[in-house]
């Protein structure tokens, strides 16, 4: 059964794309010393910054954009064994076009 989650105000919900395993030299790097990815595709996306006249401002990205991130960005958290990450619009660096 597939866990379904809708993030809240301005947060996004984002499946890391997976490290690259080999540099240009053709050295494989072990998963232990890989760099955590700072790149995914958004699986979710809240409705929204309420803001003090109480709208809501528009999000800027949408589900399926591939984006750029903040190296420590967001809460790990699993769903159906995997990996996502739940972060706010704000951690999004740009989007992959």
């Amino acid at each position: 059964m597939a866990t379904k989650i809708r993030p809240l105000n301005d947060r996004v919900l984002v499946k890391p794309l997976e490290a690259k395993e080999t540099v240009k030299g053709g050295i494989i790097i072990p998963d232990s010393a890989k760099e955590k990815p700072q790149e995914g595709k958004i699986v979710a996306v809240g409705p929204g910054k309420a803001l003090d006249d109480g709208s809501l401002s528009k999000m800027s990205v949408k589900k399926g954009d591939t984006v750029i991130y903040s190296k420590y960005a967001g809460t790990e958290i699993k769903i159906d064994d995997q990996e996502h990450l739940l972060m706010r619009e704000d951690d999004i660096l740009g989007i992959v076009e």
